[in-house]
């Protein structure tokens, strides 16, 4: 018991110490000067769809209103009856004339990461060598190109991941997971940027140069990994371009999914970050304080004062990262917070076991470098 005790009290000591990582990266990252851009390069944005978003009219309209005077929009869809095309036939009919846009069918995807094989037909398509890589969840504000623009004026830097506020649903579940993805999520990008600086990039949207691109081999040697962005910014890194956390934060509209559906892509998601960068799965072992103060508890009910504690430390790196993306879910349902912490852990600890997940209605074997394998009879011809 008294063993059992001593581990249970470091962990927890070591949580609370990141929790005050959390709140000195938050302030850190807050603390950068914004640039102004001074030249408008032509952007090329790539946008892949599949099926019908919860909210994708208004996330389509976002980047059809930006206030940027040169750039295009390109968009890709696996078969021509996606329920997409006809919002976005609706938005190119609105904006004709004002907004250089273009679809591209792509077909079924015959490699593992269909979201890769649509980008690397687009990357293709592309005029420019600005290209800004955006999900169809994704909601943004006018001046975000403008914003992109003047990050890129650095030459050093090859690659921009932007911070997302993950925007809840109906659901109780999607409000849990926005809360972590908030606060966990977030804090762990943060404490990773102050720390050791950007070796990754965040999905939601990314910016690259081309030419980085094609030096780091295209979208044609990432079509077979699951997390391709995280492995864009690690091999931007490791090519010595800089890797920059913008100041430009997104919305990340995450939808009203139900439990089964939610819980299930969460672990899809951790087997996933346990395969691309299994130190810093492992280091979320300090991310969840509030699990570990109650497993001192229940063996040390004398140890009650830190939990105490433990709340007071949580919600403090909470607040901090709400400051980060304007957070209110976080600061208005703030007793979300310990259900999610137990839920996290939970999921975490799921995530150490198992390498198969389902994705995209195919069943894949997450290998341990990250790349997928998906059985051949599963895969599209063509």
């Amino acid at each position: 018991m008294l063993i059992l005790t001593a581990i249970f009290a470091a962990l927890l000591a070591g949580s609370l110490a990141y929790c005050v990582l959390i709140v000195v990266a938050s302030r850190r990252y807050l603390s950068v000067s914004l640039p102004v851009a001074e030249t408008t390069p032509p952007i090329s944005v790539l946008k892949p769809l599949c099926g019908y978003d919860e909210g994708l009219e208004e996330n389509l309209r976002s980047i059809f209103v930006q206030d940027y005077p040169a750039f295009e929009v390109l968009f890709a869809v696996h078969r021509a009856d996606d329920p997409a095309v006809a919002v976005l036939e609706k938005m190119c009919l609105e904006y004709a004339g004002s907004v250089e846009a273009r679809l591209l069918i792509t077909g079924d995807s015959p490699v593992p990461n269909a979201k890769a094989h649509s980008l690397k037909r687009l990357v293709r398509e592309a005029r420019h060598e600005l290209l800004v890589m955006c999900d169809s969840d994704v909601r943004v504000k006018p001046d975000f190109l403008q914003r992109l623009a003047a990050d890129f004026q650095d030459p050093r830097v090859g690659l921009i991941t932007c911070p997302y506020l993950a925007v809840a649903g109906r659901s109780i579940w999607s409000r849990l997971e926005a809360v972590g993805m908030n606060t966990e999520l977030l804090g762990g990008v943060l404490v990773a940027r102050m720390l050791e600086g950007m070796r990754f990039a965040l999905g939601c949207a990314v910016g690259v140069r081309r030419s980085v691109l094609r030096v780091m081999g295209g979208f044609e040697d990432l079509q077979e990994y699951l997390a391709e962005d995280f492995v864009m910014g690690q091999r931007a890194a490791e090519l010595g371009h800089t890797v920059l956390l913008s100041s430009c934060v997104i919305e990340h509209r995450i939808g009203s999914q139900g439990m089964k559906k939610n819980l299930g892509h969460r672990l899809r998601w951790a087997r996933s970050t346990r395969r691309s960068r299994p130190s810093g799965y492992w280091g979320q072992i300090f991310t969840y304080p509030l699990p570990w103060a109650l497993l001192l508890c229940a063996i040390q009910p004398s140890a009650w004062p830190a939990v105490v504690l433990t709340v007071l430390l949580r919600l403090w790196a909470a607040w901090a990262c709400a400051d980060v993306v304007h957070d209110r879910l976080t600061r208005r349902q703030w007793w979300l917070l310990p259900a999610q912490d137990v839920l996290g852990f939970a999921i975490w600890i799921c995530g150490f076991v198992g390498g198969t997940i389902v994705w995209r209605d195919r069943e894949c074997t997450l290998l341990r470098d990250g790349r997928m394998e998906v059985k051949a009879e599963d895969l599209a011809v063509g």
